[in-house]
């Protein structure tokens, strides 16, 4: 399989005497009722010796049946100089595909992957551009700059996707139209403007050209940053850094262009991006545990019943399911819970509310289980979902029935079952008398966003405040929960949340570096207190958003304010969040 795109296709044509200008290269692309001038280009082509390339077949389902047979036709006598080339897009089911098994058969493929690599990806990014590009603006020095910013911009927001949630919360069809889209409005912008329009040519690039892809807050906080750090004046006055040791590059030529980057851009780090270098090893970890999960898989389903050691399949999954419901303790007895409770607070109906989440669950679990015990005996007929069950169990993983009923979590099943026996844990010592905690770990709630609410609630019922009008104080304090002995008089202690691009500094009391290969440090006692607006502060303050798991997106929770001596954007560019599992 080769990379390949149909500007190559056309270059080569060009190199061999095939053109558009000489009327012996047809280019059509597919749909909109050009299915008759494609035949008429295919019998064309192969009785004179033409190049044909067919574009976007995957839209023209229906078509590809007769273009096989045509392919055929075309294919028992053909001329020497003859070549057909289509392109389509892969089919979103990678299982299935549109495209008829004779043209797949006859066919050679050739795939178009993206470039991997910042520096690949940089050269793939000029290369949609020439020298006469980077003449033709008027502000010829303002033009080349900006447009080799953006370029780098380019490189940077399509790569950083291979660094998963902390990379981008979501993932996005970034892709070359943008670029030569936004240089485009560039060049109209510039040569229509008496001074560089910096602040405007941000909101087109990071709003519309490459924000329109953007369908998540904090990426869009993340693509704006990074133009605010990359389209400044420093850019023009050769003095910006693009990344750690690499300077934009003087005013060059295109070829310069591409030497600069061969001889002076560093090698390929995640430091090239704004991220810590430990983002490095959560991308090789991710890599190495997928590619595992998938060779499990594989096991779990060629394995038969046949003994492993002394003990059969059969026999060791009744042993799984037989500790699993012993461990499993009683139901939450929501009667008894109600008539304990006096004063119906904030914090109360939280509690209440999360027993009656884990009492569904636990029945789930209970149920499915004991379904499957009985149909390994022979006393229930073994049906999908109890297949299902077995298989994921097998696999240490979350079976779908009990996820959908359960809090995220990215756990195998071992530590999972585990994670929700401490959970199951901290209700029932909560539950005993309804106090508050004295320190709450927030990771261990279905709901983390209802106790924070609770806390804005039990304020604003005490101080008649508006709820609207309020926010949440985040306060780090020098103290681990093995420190704290009482609950606070308003507000909460948090405990269990973990951060992940950064650390918290105890002594400085603020946002620090990592340390390298410290991927997920523990954050020490949090104090959350409801504060009117007003006396919110945001100065030297980044807001760090909270997620339930590594997987970020949906799972977000809360933003807390966290203290910085370091501008903002550096955590911002670094991914830092604060997460409640990891």
């Amino acid at each position: 399989m080769k990379t390949i795109k149909i500007q190559d296709v056309e270059n080569l044509g060009i190199q061999l005497g095939f053109t558009f200008g000489g009327r012996n290269f047809h280019n059509v692309s597919l749909g909109q009722g050009q299915e008759p001038i494609a035949e008429e280009a295919l019998e064309l082509s192969a009785h004179e010796g033409h190049w044909v390339i067919l574009q976007n077949i995957h839209l023209v389902k229906k078509w590809l049946p007769d273009l096989e047979k045509k392919m055929e036709q075309c294919a028992e006598s053909p001329h020497d100089d003859y070549r057909l080339f289509i392109s389509a897009e892969p089919s979103a089911d990678p299982h299935e595909s549109i495209i008829p098994q004779g043209i797949l058969e006859s066919a050679i493929k050739i795939t178009n992957e993206p470039p991997s690599g910042i520096q690949a990806n940089i050269h793939k990014a000029l290369d949609n551009f020439t020298q006469e590009t980077l003449e033709s603006c008027s502000k010829e020095t303002e033009f080349k700059a900006i447009l080799f910013a953006l370029c780098y911009y380019h490189a940077v927001v399509a790569e950083r996707r291979k660094f998963g949630a902390q990379g981008w919360n979501r993932s996005y069809p970034f892709n070359f139209g943008d670029l030569t889209i936004s240089v485009s409005v560039l060049f109209n912008y510039l040569e229509n403007s008496i001074k560089v329009p910096w602040e405007d040519l941000r909101y087109l690039f990071g709003e519309i050209m490459y924000g329109g892809h953007i369908t998540d807050d904090w990426d869009r906080r993340l693509c704006k940053t990074y133009l605010i750090e990359y389209l400044k004046p420093e850019l023009v006055e050769g003095e910006l850094y693009l990344a750690p040791d690499f300077l934009v590059p003087p005013s060059l030529d295109y070829h310069g262009y591409h030497e600069y980057v061969y001889n002076f851009l560093p090698s390929e780090s995640p430091v090239l991006y704004g991220l810590h270098p430990n983002a490095e090893i959560g991308f090789l970890t991710s890599t190495a545990e997928n590619l595992f999960k998938t060779l499990l898989g594989m096991l779990t389903r060629t394995v038969s019943d046949t003994t492993v050691g002394e003990i059969s399949r059969e026999e060791k999954m009744k042993g799984l399911i037989e500790d699993l419901l012993d461990k499993l303790p009683e139901e939450f007895n929501m009667l008894e819970l109600y008539g304990k409770v006096e004063d119906r607070t904030p914090f109360v109906t939280v509690a209440l509310q999360e027993c009656e989440r884990m009492n569904v669950l636990c029945e789930e679990l209970k149920r499915s289980l004991h379904e499957l015990d009985l149909g390994l005996k022979g006393e229930l007929t073994i049906n999908p979902e109890m297949e299902i069950l077995q298989n994921y169990i097998v696999m240490d993983a979350i079976p779908p029935s009990w996820e959908k009923k359960a809090y995220p979590s990215e756990l195998g099943l071992n530590s999972w079952f585990a994670d929700l026996l401490n959970r199951i844990s901290e209700l029932s010592n909560w539950t005993a008398d309804f106090n508050l905690p004295s320190s709450i770990w927030l990771g261990g709630f279905f709901n983390p966003q209802s106790l924070l609410t609770a806390i804005m609630q039990q304020t604003a019922r005490k101080n008649e405040w508006p709820l609207d009008k309020m926010c949440l104080y985040c306060e780090v304090l020098r103290k681990y929960k093995e420190e704290i002995i009482s609950a606070p008089r308003e507000g909460a202690y948090i405990n269990g949340l973990y951060m992940e691009g950064a650390r918290w500094d105890m002594q400085a009391g603020c946002i620090m570096d990592s340390r390298f290969k410290e991927l997920f440090p523990l954050l020490p006692i949090v104090y959350i207190r409801a504060i009117t607006q007003d006396k919110q502060d945001l100065k030297n303050m980044y807001e760090c958003p909270v997620y339930k798991t590594r997987s970020r997106g949906p799972t977000y929770v809360w933003t807390f304010n966290l203290r910085t001596k370091e501008r903002a954007s550096k955590w911002i560019l670094g991914g830092v969040a604060i997460l409640l599992q990891v």
